[in-house]
């Protein structure tokens, strides 16, 4: 049975030697080669925040010795255990699962990591082990199979950057070099701004020169994708039981705790949970009982674009209840 979570190649990219970006190119370059010699069967489980998708999975992955990745922006984090609505410690020694605990809660989290990951991931595998895919981050799994372009190291800019002043003056010189790649990012986007710049210093081209002959490579193995569809009625019930779990199981402690050894500006305690547990640690929210509404009508929104996304934005993917869906994806596993 697993004994732990995280494959030994998952190095926390605190201490990695290579860059991230280093990572994803030799990653994918080589999971690219082996896909000429072995496909592992590779399914996605996508669905809204709530729905049980997660536990579902957990369950085929019991019963046909499948592996999860996880598809969580915040579950990549070490520390949001309940925030992220982590597999138990029993779960994780009867299935493997990857890509949690992979960042500290300082750290930055992107398509690019979770393509990584990914690709890393699949080349661990033993064979014939088939991966299960699952999470609400469906965004995430669009960029991976509609691809990402390889990219340089982009460390080490940080002081140039600074140095052209501040965020508009840095998206002004963004303008004055490359208007047509500048007009696609937003002023306030500081992320995609800095990471133009940083990229237009390390190969002295314009971004949209550099990405006019660095075409996006694309996830290089077939996977199926499946969306748990739960009745509207019945999704709101779950997601208020689990603002109340949350609450019982010390989820504002799990934060408090965050807060204090990282600060208030870290880039998870913008996601639904925890944001609305620092309004509740700043005295913005004033009881528990808000602080459980706060949860439920954010994590209800978040449910409704997690399905529109779910629905719209994939080429092919098939949404079918627990049940049905169950099924499914057991006839996939005996093929």
């Amino acid at each position: 049975m697993p004994q732990n979570t995280q494959d030994s190649s998952f190095k926390d990219s605190a201490q990695s030697t290579e860059s991230l970006h280093q990572r994803f190119n030799k990653a994918l370059q080589t999971l690219a080669n082996k896909a000429l010699d072995s496909k592992p069967k590779i399914i996605a489980i996508l669905g809204a925040s709530g729905s049980g998708k997660t536990a579902l999975a957990h369950d085929i992955a019991l019963q046909k010795g499948c592996e999860i990745f996880s598809l969580d922006s915040l579950g990549v984090y070490k520390g949001f255990d309940i925030a992220s609505a982590k597999p138990t410690p029993l779960e994780k020694t009867q299935v493997r699962y990857h890509a949690l605990d992979v960042l500290n809660p300082s750290e930055k989290s992107n398509a690019m990591l979770f393509f990584t990951l990914l690709c890393e991931c699949v080349l661990h595998l033993k064979p014939d082990t088939p991966l299960l895919i699952v999470g609400g981050s469906s965004f995430f799994l669009k960029s991976i199979i509609e691809g990402l372009s390889p990219m340089p190291d982009l460390q080490g800019y940080e002081k140039w950057i600074e140095s052209l002043g501040s965020l508009q003056e840095c998206y002004a010189f963004l303008c004055s070099i490359d208007k047509e790649f500048a007009q696609k990012i937003a002023p306030q986007d500081t992320y995609r701004i800095h990471k133009a710049l940083s990229l237009y210093k390390a190969t002295q081209l314009k971004p949209s020169e550099y990405f006019a002959t660095h075409k996006p490579l694309p996830f290089p193995l077939p996977l199926e994708i499946f969306a748990l569809d739960k009745p509207k009625d019945e999704l709101r019930a779950d997601i208020l039981q689990r603002s109340q779990k949350m609450i019982e199981q010390g989820i504002v402690e799990e934060i408090k705790e965050i807060v204090e050894a990282y600060g208030e500006g870290i880039p998870p305690l913008n996601a639904i949970g925890p944001k609305e547990c620092l309004a509740f640690l700043q005295g913005k929210l004033t009881s528990l009982e808000s602080l459980k509404q706060e949860l439920f009508f954010h994590t209800c929104q978040l449910a409704k674009r997690q399905a529109t996304f779910n629905r719209t934005q994939f080429h092919k993917i098939t949404l079918l209840p627990k049940q049905d869906l169950q099924k499914e994806i057991y006839k996939l596993l005996a093929t």
